[in-house]
């Protein structure tokens, strides 16, 4: 078995289906898929179960988050203690909200193949509307990066390659490059480097564990390549849209990180800066996600 396919689905039962279309007419590769529901109340595990039967399929009671899901999923292809030789040579992590065109897999892991010491590496990803999903290929947001985000400088001077590294906008998007961390979207991992790193941290809930696994690779010695010789469509957020928690375990997951990365190596003025931020725009994330899921007061005109 060459590749082991981890799709982590909440709510997006139409897009998964599509995406595993796309995903079965894939060429010149052999592959096991692992769907892994969290839950969702809109039948995609009956519609897997029922169209896809090649699919393994663990349909949880309850969502326990992004990363928790993809070990489930991991451990299921042989990613785990005792079962290595059996495991595929790579794992994948896959969106449902994806599009694979036939030659992807062939090609991301022909390259992978080519350069022993790239661990990860993802492809050019877009939009529906054909432009660039930023998030592609990043880098680690160090205090100094995450500041010119977060006052809106990255955005201001995009070309800049100071100002503009938090999504590398300076660099061309159809240039293979080494980059810091591509997005769980797409994430085609060697098995030797989750053999050494170990599988995702399910200390987050969603978002920062694919930058976290990145950060664990690189400082394991292994490069990671934004690698735009194909091109995947990626509808994005279309299950976290659905989440008013989203936006809450986002910034949550930013603390985390900077906390386990960069807090004890940053000036006290400086921590107490960032980490004022990432609280505020915590609060407010909640208090709107407190204000979407409470019930809605009726209009003033209705009997």
């Amino acid at each position: 078995m060459d590749v082991g396919i981890v799709i982590v689905n909440y709510n997006t039962r139409q897009l998964l289906r599509r995406c595993l279309e796309t995903l079965f007419a894939s060429a010149g590769v052999s592959f096991r898929v692992c769907v892994v529901d969290n839950a969702s109340g809109d039948g995609s595990a009956a519609m897997v179960a029922a169209a896809f039967p090649q699919v393994t399929l663990i349909a949880n009671d309850d969502n326990v988050g992004y990363p928790a899901a993809n070990n489930q999923g991991l451990r299921c292809l042989g990613f785990q203690e005792g079962t290595w030789d059996d495991a595929p040579q790579y794992a994948l992590l896959l969106n449902p909200d994806t599009e694979v065109p036939p030659d992807v897999l062939a090609k991301t892991m022909a390259f992978v193949a080519a350069h022993p010491d790239v661990g990860a590496a993802g492809p050019r990803l877009v939009r529906p509307d054909g432009s660039l999903d930023k998030a592609c290929r990043r880098s680690f947001p160090t205090p100094e990066i995450s500041f010119y985000r977060m006052f809106g400088l990255s955005r201001l001077f995009p070309r800049s390659p100071r100002f503009g590294r938090y999504n590398l906008t300076y660099l061309d998007e159809f240039e293979t490059v080494e980059v810091d961390a591509i997005v769980g979207a797409f994430m085609l991992v060697r098995r030797e480097v989750i053999r050494e790193v170990g599988l995702l941290d399910d200390t987050f809930f969603m978002y920062g564990e694919d930058l976290d696994w990145a950060y664990r690779i690189k400082e394991a010695g292994w490069r990671i390549f934004y690698y735009p010789e194909v091109t995947v469509l990626h509808v994005k957020r279309a299950a976290s849209r659905q989440n008013p928690r989203a936006q809450v375990e986002f910034w949550r997951a930013m603390e985390i990180f900077y906390r386990r990365y960069y807090a004890d190596e940053t000036a006290w003025w400086l921590h107490a800066m960032i980490l004022t931020a990432i609280r505020a725009q915590t609060q407010w994330m909640r208090w709107r996600a407190r204000r979407l899921t409470s019930p809605r007061r009726r209009p003033p005109n209705e009997s």
